[in-house]
């Protein structure tokens, strides 16, 4: 169940990725690698008529995928066991 404060958090947050026609590629993945090295989460958004599979892209990624809505996502860092 979602909680407020997390409901909030990802109005706040503005996109640093962005998926274009061409999908989630190697180049894109990389750059969600590097960002989630430097902060605990990401917001990602694809283009409208991308189709996207957010479960695929957070294991690629490495992550754990916290949020959909529409097109735009949020994956958080994978804490370490």
């Amino acid at each position: 169940m979602k909680s407020e404060k997390n409901d909030h958090a990802m109005q706040e947050l503005r996109p640093t990725v962005w998926i274009g026609k061409q999908g989630c590629t190697g180049t894109v993945v990389e750059e969600i690698i590097q960002q989630l090295e430097k902060r605990k989460i990401v917001k990602v958004k694809a283009l409208p008529n991308t189709e996207i599979d957010f479960e695929d892209v957070a294991a690629r990624t490495g992550s754990d995928l916290i949020e959909v809505r529409g097109k735009t996502f949020v994956l958080a860092r994978r804490r370490k066991k």
